[in-house]
């Protein structure tokens, strides 16, 4: 059997419920997918899905979205205490479990036995290869990125990537799903950093070396991106939205498979991360942020 068409697509598994796997599981439901949502911590999905609950009834009262939407979206939405219930009757699975590769891996292969047949499988990574997350895979032509942007219910881009394995089928299934979600999908190779990582990093590592140099203040220099270049926000407030601790993974993938400098990371990106500064979920990081 092949992968689902996305006609065909009615129910999600995501699996991973912190930042991004919680988001990911508010923009399904909200688009009318029955959502399961799964963490391996205990406790952790239900807590997600009460924190999604808050969000949309916030949502409701500023007039962003009508009271039958948010309604049906919460009926839809549902955590489970365990993958298999997760998976059960899926048509797509969302992993977004942290940026490891054996743990990814180790996930996907238990995807491959156990996710319904016809199922998408797709990786929220935002960096490792979506080639080596197949490998242990017995269904790698079913394996696709699926890179959403933080925060997943305001970005409007979601970034495909074809993997080596990866089908053409599973492909037009995955951008089917993305503009099912109201996204703008990409199609890029599976090649290190993808697009946008790639790219959006470059500008982040060398705000923070003229930081770091005291070129300028971290407000200046999003300023001068924010104004001179028409960027919604500067790169040293996206990297404190992206998590410093995911920047410096991110950061030492690349520059490990690159090669070079290019991608070295700055001495006060690693400093902020060992002093867990990690950015917005800390509540600080190039700035100062309420929690």
């Amino acid at each position: 059997m092949g992968v689902i068409s996305p006609e065909e697509i009615r129910r999600i598994a995501v699996v991973g419920s912190g930042t991004m796997g919680a988001g990911i599981a508010r923009v399904a439901a909200v688009a009318g997918c029955a959502v399961r949502l799964f963490d391996a911590q205990p406790g952790a999905a239900a807590a997600a899905v009460q924190k999604i609950g808050a969000a949309l009834g916030e949502s409701a009262a500023r007039g962003e979205m009508a009271l039958e939407q948010k309604d049906r979206a919460l009926a839809g939405l549902r955590a489970c205490a365990q993958l298999p219930e997760a998976l059960e009757g899926a048509d797509v699975v969302v992993e977004a479990v942290p940026e490891n590769l054996d743990l990814k891996q180790r996930l996907f292969a238990q995807l491959g036995s156990e996710a319904p047949a016809g199922a998408l499988l797709g990786s929220n990574t935002s960096s490792l290869s979506i080639s080596r997350i197949a490998e242990r895979c017995a269904r790698p032509e079913a394996v696709v990125g699926l890179h959403f942007f933080n925060p997943p219910h305001r970005m409007k881009l979601l970034e495909v990537v074809r993997g080596a394995s990866t089908s053409a089928e599973a492909l037009a299934t995955a951008v089917g799903f993305a503009r099912r979600l109201g996204k703008e999908p990409i199609v890029v190779r599976d090649s290190p950093g993808f697009a946008t990582s790639r790219l959006g990093l470059a500008l982040g590592l060398e705000a923070m070396r003229m930081l770091e140099e005291g070129v300028a203040s971290a407000e200046e220099i999003d300023k001068a991106m924010a104004l001179g270049y028409g960027h919604p926000m500067g790169p040293l407030r996206v990297s404190d939205l992206v998590g410093l601790d995911v920047r410096l993974s991110i950061a030492e993938t690349l520059a490990r498979e690159l090669g070079g400098d290019r991608f070295e990371p700055p001495e006060i990106l690693k400093r902020k991360v060992r002093e867990g500064k990690l950015g917005k979920k800390a509540g600080e990081g190039f700035y100062r942020w309420e929690r």
